[in-house]
C-alpha cells in the first residue's frame, strides 16, 4: 500500500516523480531532430515530406489510444493506494493485451486507414509513394507501441518514472544509433529510419517488460480470473471510452486549427506551426507535474483521503504554475530570437513576430487545463473530462465561427485559448465533487 498520508506528500516527492518526466520528454524533440537531419542529407524534399507526413498519420492514430496510458494510470494509482497488489498486477496485463490486441488491428487494417489519411493528405503523388513504404514498415510495430502505452502508465502510478527516463533514453538513443548507421551508413533512406523505429520499439517493450517484473515479482502469476473479471473489464473499458472521446474531441480541435490556418495563406501556415512549436515545449515541460497529479491523486483516492487529494492537487498545480510563468516569461524575452533560429524566412519570421504575443499568454491560459487533467485521470473522473472537453469543442467551433473571418489568423489563436480556458474552467467547476468521491480522512 502506497503511503499517502498528506504529510507524505511534499514538495522533494513531487519533483521525484516530475523529474525524470521532464528528462524523458526532452529526448524526443531530440529524436525528431535526428530523423530530419539524416533524411536531410538526402538533399530531396520529397523524402523529408514523406517522413512527415507518415509520421503525422501514425501519431494520429496512436492518439486515439492514449487512453491505454492515461487510463492504466489512474486505475493502477487507486488500486496501489488502496493496498490492491493483485489488482496492480492485473491492470497492467489488461492494459498489455488490449494495448496488443489495438495494435493488431492497425496492422490488419491498415489499408484502409491508410486510404483514408491520404485522402485529407496534401501529399503529391511522389511524397506518398514513399510515405507509403515508411508507413509499410512502421505499422508493424503497432502492437508494441500501444502495449508500451500501458507499460509507462503502468510504471508512473507507481512513482518509477526513472524507469520511465530509462526506457525513454533507451529507445529514442537507439533509434537516434540506428538512423545513422541505417540512413548514412548503409544508404537506406526512408526506410532505414522506419526500421529504426520499429526496433527500438519493440525493444523498448521488452525492456519496459523486464523492468515491470524486476519491479514486481511474480507479475506474470497474476490471477486470470480476476484479470477477465467482467466487472473489471467494465470498469476499464468506460474509463478507456471517455478518455478516447475526449481524445478525438481534443484532436479535432488542434486538427481544425492547423487546416483553418492553411487556408489563411502559405506563410499564415508555417508561422502557426513554427509557434505551435512552443506549445509542445509548454506541454512537454508540464507532463512531469501532470503525471505527478494523477499519480498521488489516484493514490489519495485509493487510500480513501481527501485531505491528501487536496494536498496532492494543489502541490502539484503549484509546481505547474512556477513553470508556466517561467516559461511566459522566457517566451516573452526570447521568443523572437527563438524564432529566427527555428527559420530563416523573412515572411515567417514576420508573420509569427506578430502573432507572438498569444504563445506568451498560452501557458498561463492553458496551466488550469493541463493540470486538472492530471487530476482528473488519477481521479479516474473520466465522465467529467469528456463532458467538459465536449462544451469546450463546442464553444471552440462557436469562437471559430464568430472570430475567424472578421480577426483572421488573430480571431483563430484567440478561438484556441478560449478552447484551453474552457476547459480548465469546466473542470474547476466540477472539482468539488471529485474530492466528495474519497471518504473523510
Amino acid at each position: 500500500m502506497a503511503d499517502i498520508a498528506p504529510e507524505t506528500i511534499t514538495h522533494r516527492r513531487i519533483l521525484k516523480i516530475a523529474f525524470p518526466i521532464v528528462l524523458a520528454n526532452i529526448t524526443v524533440p531530440l529524436l525528431g531532430l535526428v530523423d530530419t537531419g539524416v533524411i536531410g542529407q538526402l538533399g530531396s524534399a520529397v523524402p523529408l515530406g514523406a517522413i512527415g507526413i507518415g509520421a503525422v498519420i501514425l501519431s494520429s492514430v496512436y492518439w486515439v489510444f492514449g487512453f491505454l496510458r492515461m487510463g492504466t494510470t489512474g486505475l493502477t494509482s487507486q488500486a496501489h493506494g488502496a493496498g490492491n497488489l493483485e489488482e496492480v498486477r492485473a491492470l497492467l496485463l489488461r492494459g498489455l493485451m488490449i494495448g496488443g490486441v489495438a495494435g493488431l488491428a492497425i496492422v490488419l487494417f491498415q489499408v484502409p486507414i491508410f486510404w483514408a489519411a491520404f485522402q485529407i493528405s496534401p501529399a503529391s503523388a511522389e511524397v506518398e509513394t514513399m510515405a507509403r513504404s515508411y508507413l509499410s514498415i512502421r505499422v508493424y510495430s503497432a502492437p508494441a507501441t500501444l502495449a508500451f502505452y500501458g507499460i509507462t502508465g503502468w510504471l508512473i502510478a507507481l512513482e518509477r518514472t526513472r524507469a520511465v527516463l530509462i526506457l525513454q533514453v533507451w529507445m529514442n538513443g537507439l533509434n537516434i544509433i540506428l538512423d545513422l548507421w541505417f540512413v548514412l551508413g548503409l544508404g537506406w533512406g526512408v526506410e532505414g529510419v522506419a526500421l529504426a523505429t520499429f526496433i527500438a520499439e519493440w525493444t523498448g517493450l521488452l525492456f519496459g517488460l523486464w523492468l515491470c517484473v524486476r519491479g514486481m515479482p511474480g507479475l506474470f502469476r497474476a490471477n486470470w480470473v480476476r484479470i477477465f473479471d467482467p466487472v473489471r473489464l467494465r470498469r476499464m473499458a468506460q474509463v478507456n471510452v471517455d478518455i478516447m472521446l475526449r481524445s478525438i474531441l481534443m484532436l479535432g480541435a488542434f486538427t481544425s486549427f492547423l487546416f483553418l490556418g492553411a487556408g489563411l495563406g502559405d506563410v499564415t501556415l508555417a508561422a502557426n506551426q513554427v509557434l505551435l512549436q512552443f506549445l509542445h515545449i509548454t506541454a512537454f515541460a508540464l507532463d512531469g507535474f501532470a503525471f505527478a497529479a494523477e499519480t498521488l491523486v489516484g493514490q489519495a483516492l485509493g487510500a480513501g483521503s481527501r485531505a491528501s487529494i487536496r494536498r496532492s492537487a494543489v502541490l502539484t498545480s503549484g509546481w505547474g504554475l512556477v513553470m508556466v510563468v517561467g516559461m511566459a516569461a522566457a517566451f516573452a524575452l526570447f521568443g523572437e530570437r527563438i524564432i529566427e533560429l527555428m527559420t530563416t524566412a523573412p515572411d515567417v519570421r514576420t508573420e509569427a513576430h506578430a502573432y507572438l504575443f498569444w504563445i506568451v499568454a498560452a501557458p498561463l491560459i492553458g496551466i488550469a487545463s493541463w493540470m486538472f487533467d492530471g487530476i482528473y485521470i488519477g481521479a479516474t473522473r473520466t465522465k467529467e473530462m469528456r463532458n467538459g472537453m465536449l462544451i469546450s469543442f463546442l464553444v471552440y467551433c462557436l469562437a471559430v465561427w464568430l472570430l475567424l473571418e472578421p480577426y483572421g489568423n488573430h480571431g483563430l489563436w484567440a478561438a484556441l485559448m478560449i478552447f484551453n480556458a474552457v476547459r480548465g474552467l469546466t473542470l474547476a467547476w466540477w472539482y468539488p465533487k471529485l474530492e466528495a468521491s474519497a471518504q473523510s480522512s
